[in-house]
């Protein structure tokens, strides 16, 4: 199939997935329909999520450190519901990820660890975006991806027993080029669900389950799709 038709299971031939995301709730918000999808075909998918979310509040009363504990609870609900048994909590401080070696080092390492053959992240190209994680997280994600493959970047992993990994594919959320459709009318029910379980987001945001019914069905009518989810599609050789 070419990547402007919509995708489905049998568009990614592959056993393992990763997704890599800034804050709790982003990978619900962005693609829990596709990871139902992909759960559901017998796809083992893992969870990276690279800050605390410690920063996602309008309540005075709330401490940051109290509020980064009920979002991880929260997180591994959204992952339970979607199925998704692997949940990785880098507890970086949200707001305050930065592009640097380290972290791309731990990000290379949990590649090389689980081996995932198709990556999801933010699109860290996406024009005006505002949010330093999302950018951030995005092109870590992207910089390990390559360091992963080949074995002389961080070597010490190699010599403790980790092996290279190529990712095949890549998936970029939150892209204003998408090209790359996955339709989510079966999974749309599911990421209501999933992304409910952030209640310490959703009680923020008005009307959220309309707005996130709209906002999967303008990214289908293209496609004509009742429901879908739009990426930026890297095929990596």
């Amino acid at each position: 199939m070419g990547s402007k038709e919509a995708g489905a299971v049998n568009d990614l031939d592959f056993e393992r997935g990763m997704v890599i995301f800034a804050h709790p709730d982003d990978a619900e918000v962005q693609c829990a329909g596709t990871m139902a999808l992909w759960v559901g075909a017998g796809k083992k998918i893992t969870y990276v999520v690279l800050t605390r979310g410690d920063k996602g509040t309008q309540d005075p009363s709330m401490a940051g450190d109290g509020l980064a504990q009920i979002r991880q609870e929260e997180q591994l609900k959204a992952a339970s519901e979607l199925g998704i048994e692997k949940v990785v909590f880098l507890q970086n401080n949200d707001g305050e990820l930065e592009v640097n070696l380290e972290r791309r080092k731990v990000l290379t390492r949990l590649i090389r660890e689980h081996q995932p053959e198709v990556l999801i992240t933010h699109d860290p190209w996406m024009r005006y975006q505002l949010h330093p994680d999302h950018r951030a997280s995005g092109t870590l994600a992207l910089d390990a991806v390559i360091s992963a493959r080949d074995l002389l970047y961080f070597p010490e992993q190699i010599q403790e027993g980790l092996k290279p990994c190529r990712v095949r594919r890549v998936l970029l959320f939150a892209s204003d080029q998408p090209d790359f459709w996955v339709d989510i009318g079966g999974t749309m029910e599911k990421k209501i669900a999933a992304l409910g379980h952030h209640r310490s987001q959703v009680i923020q945001w008005p009307r959220w389950e309309e707005w996130m019914r709209k906002r999967a069905q303008d990214a289908g009518a293209s496609r004509g799709l009742k429901y879908a989810e739009a990426f930026k599609q890297l095929i990596l050789r």
